[in-house]
């Protein structure tokens, strides 16, 4: 289930679905910039004063933001509790556990 974040001016929707950030329903990012930290910055705040975070290329306010972290949190939580997601993080260890020992 998508969590509805914004609407853009040019009328796309951005969303968080599972641990991807869409707009118009194509992936934008996975994860957020801080302003503060963008080669851009200067440029950003020029256009969007209350810009705190970018998602590839739409910035976002501190609300913004905070929906879209709060809904990564939880689709990344749901993920690892997954018995898929389990099974190959054991899967991964035996791997790592055998090829330590020499076992190719």
């Amino acid at each position: 289930m998508p969590t509805f974040v914004k609407l853009t001016q040019d009328g796309r929707k951005l969303e968080v679905t599972g641990l991807a950030i869409t707009l118009g329903g194509e992936l934008e990012s996975d994860s957020l910039i801080e302003v503060k930290d963008h080669p851009y910055r200067r440029a950003i705040w020029a256009v969007v004063p209350d810009a705190s975070h970018m998602a590839g290329r739409v910035p976002l306010t501190r609300e913004e933001a905070g929906i879209v972290i709060e809904a990564l949190k939880s689709a990344q939580t749901a993920l690892l509790a997954s018995a898929v997601a389990i099974h190959e993080r054991f899967r991964v260890a035996a791997m790592m556990k055998a090829r330590d020992q020499g076992i190719e």
